[in-house]
């Protein structure tokens, strides 16, 4: 492949002058085409040795010519954006209020219970979602209790 020589040798004078644009666009054009051409798995490959060992100005535009003959990669699908989950503090009705530290919550709409204790590791509170199979067990528990929220509806 004397022709894909022949324009990366006239590429290499080029770059070296480093004032003539225009020539270095029209040869990378020629050796795209080429690339591209019935013999074009020839002239990559020319194109590619002629990258190793060459100077970095010369090898950025060989590295450019390899690009524009490349096939695109498609681009990575990012997963469809989760739609946020609506903040349980959001949609809750304080049924169960105890000034030493536990309050109980339960959503509007559901049958989904929360309670919020102070972590005695951190003394800040926590808020953790009651297992459905404990809620019957911790009403209760609570019976008697008198912090139950007149008219929360527990």
């Amino acid at each position: 492949m004397q022709a894909v020589d022949d324009r990366i040798a006239r590429l290499k004078e080029l770059v070296a002058r480093g004032t003539e644009e225009d020539a270095i666009e029209r040869i990378k054009g020629e050796l795209v085409a080429l690339c591209r051409g019935p013999e074009g798995s020839v002239a990559r490959e020319r194109v590619e040795q002629a990258m190793h060992g060459a100077l970095l100005e010369l090898r950025w535009e060989l590295e450019e010519i390899i690009e524009r003959i490349s096939p695109k990669k498609p681009a990575a699908k990012a997963p469809p954006p989760k739609e946020p989950e609506p903040d349980p503090q959001d949609d809750l009705v304080l049924v169960y209020d105890d000034p030493r530290g536990l309050l109980l919550h339960r959503s509007r709409k559901g049958d989904r219970w929360y309670a919020t204790q102070v972590d005695p590791r951190t003394g800040q509170p926590a808020t953790f979602e009651l297992p459905a199979h404990q809620i019957d067990a911790v009403k209760k528990q609570l019976a008697g209790s008198p912090y139950w929220v007149l008219g929360a509806g527990a």
